[in-house]
């Protein structure tokens, strides 16, 4: 298992799991979303704009929170992985 003492950058920087990237879309989506609702230039109901408010809040917490979520089941950058149909395994 990797070293989990690691700072926000070290974190933003690792591999993001495919589930988190979705996640990471969906965010991004409802975040424009709100964003719309919310800089609206005309008036709307107000409930249409708390709503805005919601999703972009919403939005913008999913976003950087799956950002930060790391595989940890890859190999390590260290560790030497040999391919199956290497030529030396095809000698024997």
């Amino acid at each position: 298992m990797k070293n989990n003492n690691l700072n926000l950058v070290s974190r933003i920087k690792e591999p993001t799991p495919k589930w988190f990237k979705i996640i990471r879309s969906a965010g991004l989506v409802l975040s424009a979303v709100g964003g719309v609702l919310v800089a609206a230039p005309v008036a709307l109901p107000a409930t249409l704009i708390t709503v805005g408010g919601y999703l972009l809040l919403g939005g913008t917490l999913a976003t950087a929170i799956s950002q930060t979520a790391i595989n940890s089941e890859e190999p390590d950058k260290n560790s030497e992985v040999i391919p199956k149909n290497s030529a030396e395994n095809q000698e024997n």
